[in-house]
């Protein structure tokens, strides 16, 4: 085996460490598992087959997620940044109640237009267990960064239920959606 060269004061950096390498091959696993997921539906892919697709050993996927439920968290987590971000653009301008209103509305509509998170949706309401993350602990550091309320507050806790509860039940268009948000907000 051919040693690699480092010159002196160079670190190697190695993933098994925890460096560069390691952090390349977890968004690799996390990106092909969200294609899978979102292709198939959460319930529908096995870790198997997210080993195969990235090319890895089963050993190597499960020192980066030690279960399929591990790394179902890191492809939510993935969605929801995307989504906060989305949202936050969305409701700067806002203050207030019109801030909190904006945000439940723009969250709303960011989820359902992202691929990963509308899947999730539309299997919960299915009864499949693809809306698992509707209890992840993503969702009220979600709630927290668009509104600027504690994730503890009871407030923050009714925000996050009621975002789930539209992706859950919608009604019939977005006015009617957003006419009883704004009633109960103000």
């Amino acid at each position: 085996m051919v040693a690699e060269s480092v010159r002196p004061n160079e670190q190697r950096v190695d993933w098994l460490a925890g460096g560069v390498r390691r952090s390349v091959a977890s968004e690799r696993i996390v990106g092909v598992a969200t294609e899978l997921f979102q292709a198939r539906g959460f319930d529908h892919v096995g870790m198997d087959e997210v080993a195969s697709a990235v090319g890895c050993s089963r050993a190597t996927l499960y020192r980066h997620f030690p279960g399929k439920a591990a790394l179902f968290d890191a492809v939510m987590a993935k969605s929801a940044i995307r989504v906060a971000e989305r949202v936050t653009a969305a409701v700067r301008r806002y203050d207030g109640s019109r801030r909190i209103v904006e945000a439940i509305l723009a969250s709303v509509a960011a989820v359902r237009s992202d691929p990963v998170l509308a899947k999730g949706f539309a299997g919960s309401r299915a009864g499949g267990s693809d809306g698992a993350f509707a209890s992840s602990p993503e969702l009220g550091r979600i709630a927290t960064l668009l509104t600027g309320i504690a994730p503890d507050d009871e407030a923050a806790q009714w925000i996050v239920r009621m975002v789930l509860s539209l992706l859950t039940w919608p009604l019939a268009d977005a006015a009617s959606e957003r006419r009883m948000v704004e009633r109960f907000i103000r």
